[in-house]
Order: structure tokens, then C-alpha cells, then sequence
């Protein structure tokens, strides 16, 4: 079994049932990944991988901490025996060390999961934040917007993610910045 038959199988079976609607966000954000291919190059199905799984440390299956890149990165190591890259991005997602600080968990993530290269974690970051709780195509603005509306501004996610919203809006530039290069690369001249 190939690397994202396997993440799609195990994240189908943690969300799918107990949190359909996540699970519908994490197939939006692998069909994000998948469209940033050409970018990507050898890393490609690692970033799909990564995208599909990032969020099953929401399932209640392996949820311990109540903080899912951990719990997610946690049971992917331990459990799954998985990719080095894959648990890294899994862990790190979306500016998680910022909301790791809210919760009181930094240490613990940044002493048992090392960061993965910049481009693959502002890859995942941008597929993350363009993709809606439904699983569709959104703008990092709305995201961000949906996100504190769906917490409450003064709640620990809500905190957490005005805190990063700078990096976010400047990862998703980053990221249309090598998809536009790529695009006049092809471009006939």
C-alpha cells in the first residue's frame, strides 16, 4: 500500500464515522495538496499524505491531550509506526507551536517533533487555511474570519489564531508566489 492509500484508509477510519464534517475537511485539503503538485515535485505525496491525516488527533479514538496536532502526531509515531516527515508536518500544522503556547504545550511539541522544511510547512498551512470546515475552496481571509466566529475571539483557539494569522496570510503568499512562478515558467514564450 502506497503512502497516501494508507493516510486516506487511516484517516477515513478515525473521522469518517465519529466527525464526518472533519472529515470532510481534511479530503478538501488533500484535493488542495494535490493541485499544489507542481510545486511540490518529489514531495508531493508526502504533502498529500500529511494533508489527509492532519487532523485525526480530533478522533476521539486517540484525542488525550485535547490538542490535536499533538494527539495526531503522538498516535501516528507510536501507533502507526509512520513516516518522519509525515508525523512532522502532521505535528506542526498550522502554526501549532503558536497554539501549542496558549495551551501550555510548546515544550512538549517542540521537544518531541522537529520541524519539517519551511516550503512543505507553509504548503500544508496554505491547503489548511484555503479549505472550509465542508471541505471547499475558501480565501485564508475567510478561514481565518470562519475560525474566530466558530470559537469566540477570546478562546483559546480564537486567540491562537489572530496570533498567527500574519504568518498565515504570509505563507499562503509565499505559496501563490511559487504556484505563479511555476505557471510563467510554462508559459511559451
Amino acid at each position: 500500500m502506497g503512502l497516501t492509500e494508507w493516510a486516506y484508509s487511516l484517516s477515513e477510519s478515525l473521522l469518517s464515522d465519529p466527525l464526518p464534517r472533519r472529515w470532510a475537511h481534511s479530503l478538501g485539503v488533500a484535493k488542495r495538496a494535490r493541485s499544489l503538485g507542481p510545486i511540490m515535485g518529489d514531495d508531493a505525496e508526502l504533502l498529500e499524505a500529511a494533508a489527509v491525516l492532519h487532523d485525526i488527533g480530533y478522533s476521539p479514538t486517540i484525542a488525550t491531550t485535547g490538542f490535536h496536532p499533538l494527539d495526531g502526531a503522538r498516535f501516528l509515531r507510536e501507533q502507526e509506526k509512520a513516516d518522519e516527515r509525515v508525523i512532522r508536518l502532521v505535528a506542526h500544522h498550522s502554526c501549532a507551536l503558536l497554539e501549542a503556547e496558549e495551551r501550555g504545550l510548546r515544550q512538549e511539541l517542540e521537544g518531541e517533533f522537529e520541524l519539517e522544511r519551511p516550503d512543505l510547512v507553509d504548503a500544508l498551512l496554505y491547503c489548511d487555511m484555503t479549505t472550509t470546515p465542508d471541505g471547499t475552496h475558501t480565501t485564508p481571509a475567510e478561514r481565518l474570519d470562519e475560525i474566530v466566529q466558530r470559537y469566540g475571539p477570546d478562546t483559546i483557539v480564537g486567540r491562537f489564531i489572530q496570533r498567527a494569522a500574519p504568518e498565515i496570510h504570509a505563507a499562503a503568499k509565499r505559496v501563490n508566489g511559487r504556484l505563479a512562478q511555476v505557471s510563467a515558467d510554462s508559459q511559451p514564450i
